[in-house]
């Protein structure tokens, strides 16, 4: 067997040399210490193993062998979680592009990038010379058409000329009234204002150029109503509820609180097979928000309250599967001994154990790779 991983590692140093892409020898060192390694656990077991058989051949043979050193923790029952992380990005339900309602060419730009405006503020004007024109004309023919139907009424009401001549002038006074009234609302498309309060971001119209509907004339944003959005796999689906705690993290300015979910999406985008859930964002004074922030978010995705945990690193496979060394004591004797276990999700270096170990149980926690099945081993209080 040693003949063989010999080779491959002489094959392995062969490849990494030709292949150029680290310093001379590294990988070929990194290769061999891996093997080294490997080796080294597989006779450590196969050495314990044996003198666990002589012991009971011969227990007068290894009387001063020098035992194992490990140290060992009592499993208990408790709560148990397990995380994702998702890349998310503050967005703000105020953040718009404007444009105009109407064509026309930008007359005048009254705001700049970076200025706080309030609801209403005029922000562009566009020429509406024509505009005005026609209401000029369309109000002095209203002024004439009622000053007629003023006349045609106190008329009507002495019972003097006919009905028809009443209702003309009332139609076309009402008539000339709706025109200007159009008229009025065209005029007012032509002075762009600010939808709500907030800072304009861009400005991108200038001066003499055309004003079209959809076409960008600046972005405004508002930073009070402002929260994440993160991209989440389907395999998730139904997994998060409206309320869940959430961890979030701001790298760039290495701040992190607590959160929770406002609202998770039923639609699964199909170009990334992702559902879109959104996390409130609370203020804070230690620095300001911006649309498109990068956060890191931690959402609990499993959870329970009486879970059997280890930790990870002690996992170790086998043939079989995945196992534990646990102590087996017998009066002053402790010996190691291999328990397969089922294991579930890992998280935070534990990971849950779903059969194989109880509430009680002792298992190895350190020094468990110098140890085999059924192995006399020394106890540490204080741990190695």
């Amino acid at each position: 067997m040693k003949k063989i991983n010999h080779i491959l590692l002489s094959l392995t140093v062969l490849v990494l040399a030709a292949c150029g892409s680290q310093p001379e020898g590294l990988e070929a060192m990194k290769a061999e210490l891996e093997l080294l390694k490997a080796e080294s656990i597989e006779l450590n077991a196969k050495i314990s193993s044996l003198e666990s058989e002589i012991s009971k051949l011969d227990p007068e043979a290894l009387a001063n062998k020098k035992l194992t050193l490990v140290s060992s923790e009592k499993l208990a029952k408790g709560p148990f979680m397990h995380m994702i992380e998702s890349r998310g990005s503050v967005a703000s339900r105020n953040n718009v592009t404007i444009s105009s309602e109407a064509m026309g060419r930008i007359e005048k730009v009254h705001v700049s990038e970076g200025q706080y405006v309030k609801t209403g503020t005029l922000l562009f004007q566009l020429d509406a010379d024509i505009l005005a024109n026609n209401i000029s004309e369309v109000q002095t023919n209203l002024d004439l058409a009622t000053a007629v139907f003023d006349r045609q009424s106190k008329l009507w009401e002495k019972n003097i000329g006919t009905e028809i001549q009443y209702l003309q002038a009332k139609a076309n006074k009402e008539a000339l009234e709706r025109r200007l009234a159009t008229l009025n609302a065209q005029l007012a498309q032509s002075h762009v204002r600010a939808p709500f309060s907030g800072t304009i971001d861009a400005v991108y119209g200038k001066v003499g150029e055309m004003a079209q509907p959809g076409l960008p004339l600046a972005q405004i944003v508002n930073n009070q109503n402002m929260y994440i959005k993160t991209d989440v796999s389907e395999a998730f689906l139904g997994t998060f509820e409206k309320g869940d705690i959430v961890s979030v993290r701001f790298p760039v300015q290495d701040k992190e609180f607590k959160s929770k979910i406002v609202a998770v999406g039923r639609v699964i985008n199909d170009q990334n097979r992702t559902f879109n859930v959104e996390i409130s964002l609370p203020k804070t004074e230690d620095f300001e928000y911006r649309p498109n922030q990068v956060t890191i978010l931690s959402l609990t995705d499993y959870e329970v309250d009486d879970a059997i945990t280890v930790p990870t690193n002690v996992i170790l496979t086998d043939d079989k599967g995945q196992f534990v060394y646990t102590v087996s004591r017998s009066g002053t004797e402790a010996k190691a001994m291999k328990v397969q276990v089922t294991v579930g999700k890992s998280f935070d270096n534990k990971t849950e154990i779903l059969s194989g170990l109880e509430e009680g149980t002792e298992i190895i926690s350190g020094g468990y790779r110098d140890v085999a099945d059924g192995a006399e081993v020394q106890l540490s209080s204080a741990g190695i």
